[in-house]
C-alpha cells in the first residue's frame, strides 16, 4: 500500500491574502478557519478527494531561508500563455531563480513571494 499527499502546509504572514490568491488560482474555497488565523483551502467538494488541501498557517516570523519545496500548476481550460496572463492579473509576479528563458515553464511568485511554476501542458480538470 502507498501513501498520498492529503495536505500541503504553507507558513505565511497573511493567510487571508494568500487564501484569496490561491482560491482564485486553483478554483478552491475556504474549508476551515482556525482561531489562530490559519485557513484550510481546498476543492469545492471538500477534503479527502484526489487533490490535497492547502493549510495556510499564520507565521509572523519572516522566512529565513529559501523554501526547498514549491508548487507546480498546469492550466486546465486554456493555454499556458492565457493562464500566465490570468495569474499575473491575480497578483502573481515573475520570479528569477536562475532560469535561462528557454524553459517550457514560467517561474512565478505568489503575493508573499512563494515561488511556483506554471507548466506548459494543459491537464484535464478533475
Amino acid at each position: 500500500m502507498a501513501a498520498r499527499i492529503s495536505e500541503l502546509v504553507l507558513s505565511c504572514r497573511d493567510p487571508e491574502v494568500l487564501a484569496r490568491f490561491w482560491c482564485e488560482v486553483l478554483d478552491f474555497v475556504v474549508l476551515d478557519r482556525e482561531a489562530d488565523g490559519s485557513l484550510e483551502i481546498g476543492p469545492r467538494q471538500g477534503a479527502g478527494g484526489p487533490q490535497p488541501t492547502i493549510i495556510l498557517s499564520r507565521e509572523d516570523e519572516p522566512a529565513n531561508a529559501k523554501s526547498r519545496l514549491h508548487i507546480d500548476i498546469n492550466a486546465t481550460d486554456r493555454d499556458q500563455e492565457a493562464e500566465l496572463e490570468r495569474l499575473l492579473k491575480l497578483g502573481a509576479r515573475p520570479a528569477d531563480v536562475g532560469q535561462t528563458g528557454e524553459e517550457p515553464w514560467h517561474v512565478l511568485a505568489d503575493p508573499e513571494g512563494n515561488e511556483f511554476c506554471l507548466l506548459k501542458a494543459r491537464l484535464n480538470p478533475l
